[in-house]
């Protein structure tokens, strides 16, 4: 009874929303025409555009270009089925650190002296994911990782305050303490071995 005049009702609702097409439409403020000359991507860090971090002062940014990655998917272990066995989402991935332009130096020096075991003979620093059963999460987890060891290298020593420079002290002076407590003790428990012949 009710389901013919519904249809035309939707029918009439639905029809004028195609005649405003909504992705084409640009603000007055959008930077094509506020900056109609400019070629620079606003996407990507300014540095990494000019040609790398050349300066020794300069920290990392969180930019990892995934075009300078080597990406290697494979067969996931552990649980999931027979999924696991049918689908690469394992993801390995690598890139030489004296090779790395989106690194300033300086911290490429600190990854081939802190990260050793995550160097390969070839200079080649590399992570590697199997967390979830979902390739693009699994790349997504090894690119944190590198921020990750990044952060971990560049990250500087907390200076320890007053406080903790008169708890250190305190503690260092109780063990010594304790240190010597135990070896009267023990010096004691060897005086009473002794057998003392007339």
């Amino acid at each position: 009874m009710f389901r013919y005049p519904l249809t035309c009702f939707c029918r009439t609702v639905r029809t004028p929303i195609n005649y405003f097409p909504i992705r084409n439409f640009k603000s007055a403020y959008s930077l094509d025409k506020l900056y109609p000359e400019s070629t620079i991507d606003i996407t990507v860090p300014y540095e990494v555009q000019e040609g790398g971090c050349q300066d020794e002062n300069e920290s990392f940014s969180g930019y990892i270009p995934v075009s300078k990655l080597t990406v290697k998917n494979s067969k996931s272990s552990g649980p999931g089925g027979q999924n696991v066995n049918k689908v690469n989402t394992k993801v390995e991935v690598r890139f030489k650190v004296e090779e790395s332009d989106w690194l300033p130096k300086h911290i490429q020096n600190k990854l081939l002296e802190k990260k050793k075991t995550k160097i390969t003979v070839n200079g080649e620093f590399y992570v590697q994911s199997d967390r979830t059963r979902s390739q693009m999460t699994n790349f997504s987890d090894c690119l944190e990782k590198i921020r990750s060891a990044i952060a971990e290298v560049t990250r500087k020593p907390k200076e320890p305050s007053e406080k903790d420079k008169a708890v250190l002290r305190m503690r260092v002076e109780r063990n010594h303490r304790e240190r010597l407590r135990e070896k009267k003790i023990h010096s004691t428990k060897k005086m009473d071995r002794k057998v003392y012949i007339d």
